[in-house]
């Protein structure tokens, strides 16, 4: 005698169970991927500025996902094919001398990324993993840090040409704390945490500044 089950009495059953739909059960999920292969990912991109004659300039920063570290590769007002492969070959050599372990880049569809870009990472083993249309999401930690960049540095700074620029930009990649790293700067970890309580009630912090006052710095003195 066989038994006739309704589909929906199968979908409650599965549903109960937290057991995801047939398709979806040997697909890991974007977000997952992120998560797992955290310590190996990379991501890079574009983004624009303007000097205040006018000029506009193009910035190419890449991104570590675990540590936060960001890696300003260069400005340029014609980001040419073979300038940004360039900048592979910097970040490649680089990435040895750190000893990075990543294994993956994500970067979007910009014509800039060509075929001898995606070579250079490959030769070292990186594969470059390219972002939907258009999905910005898929590359959010990157994008995110643009938006704070714009937010507390170029939106509050004038920018008077590529070597300004420059300087600005090395400024915050070294300045810049993070929340997922305890509020420390990617190169400078925290200090030890004071617990002892007449050290707290007579606690001396100074403050350094930076690019004439745009950033500051919070330090406890020695």
């Amino acid at each position: 005698m066989s038994i006739k089950v309704a589909a929906s009495t199968i979908w409650e059953i599965v549903k109960e169970h937290g057991i995801p739909p047939a398709p979806e059960r040997q697909n890991s999920t974007w977000t997952d991927f992120l998560r797992g292969q955290a310590d190996a990912l990379l991501a890079c991109d574009f983004f624009e500025t303007r000097t205040l004659t006018g000029a506009r300039l193009y910035v190419f920063a890449v991104i570590e996902h675990s540590t936060r570290r960001i890696r300003i590769l260069g400005a340029s007002a014609h980001p040419t094919a073979q300038w940004v492969v360039q900048l592979g070959r910097n970040l490649i050599m680089d990435l040895e001398e750190t000893g990075s372990r990543a294994r993956f880049m994500i970067h979007d569809r910009d014509s800039k990324f060509t075929k001898a870009f995606d070579a250079v990472l490959a030769d070292a083993g990186l594969k470059a993993v390219t972002t939907g249309i258009p999905v910005p999401r898929m590359n959010s930690i990157m994008e995110r840090w643009i938006q704070t960049c714009r937010y507390e540095l170029l939106d509050r700074t004038l920018i008077w040409n590529q070597r300004h620029l420059m300087h600005a930009l090395r400024e915050f990649e070294r300045h810049r704390p993070h929340r997922t790293l305890g509020q420390a700067a990617p190169l400078r970890p925290l200090s030890e945490p004071i617990t002892l309580t007449e050290q707290i009630t007579h606690l001396e912090v100074r403050r350094r500044d930076r690019l004439g006052g745009t950033l500051h710095e919070y330090q406890r003195a020695a």
